[in-house]
């Protein structure tokens, strides 16, 4: 009897649209949500025993070098299809591909566990103080960045690579 009613009305209404799943996953609330560029590999996290070799090398010349603060579009850790455009220092090359860090301006990383403390610098338009997260290498591809940021002066990488060689065993 129910099944009649209910096809009695579709028939006289029509029936009700069924609502259908996004194409795409949909992005995060908020400013900082940006859907990932198309056609590019995503960043991703690199494993731990590919051999890793930090080096200084920056050079504002267009092309992301180590040693710089570059902008591109970095995946959420817990949901790798979402994700949101930050600064990445750059660490390291292979070819078109970088090894990077991210870097957040979220007071609360001061004093956390694998978070070391930049402070403020040029990639930061309202030069916020910033923290690189040391314990997550993204891989990224070279067409893949978005902008150079600015480069991170010597003694502040020369920290970094220093807590890299010996928290995470880099050479």
């Amino acid at each position: 009897m129910f099944e009649t009613l209910r096809s009695f009305f579709q028939r006289l209404f029509g029936a009700p649209e069924q609502p259908q799943a996004p194409a795409t996953p949909v992005p995060r609330k908020g400013p900082e949500a940006k859907p990932k560029p198309a056609g590019i590999r995503p960043p991703r996290a690199v494993p731990k025993p590919r051999g890793r070799h930090l080096a200084y090398a920056p050079n504002l010349d267009g092309d992301a070098d180590p040693g710089e603060i570059v902008w591109t579009w970095v995946p959420y850790e817990d949901d790798p299809s979402q994700g949101k455009d930050r600064p990445v220092l750059v660490v390291g090359r292979d070819a078109n591909t970088l090894l990077g860090l991210m870097l957040s301006s979220q007071s609360d990383r001061d004093g956390q566990r694998n978070w070391l403390a930049l402070g403020p610098g040029d990639w930061d338009r309202d030069a916020r103080p910033s923290w690189v997260r040391l314990d997550r290498v993204l891989e990224v591809d070279e067409d893949g960045i978005r902008r150079e940021g600015a480069v991170l002066d010597r003694p502040r990488f020369d920290r970094v690579a220093a807590i890299l060689r010996r928290n995470y065993g880099w050479p």
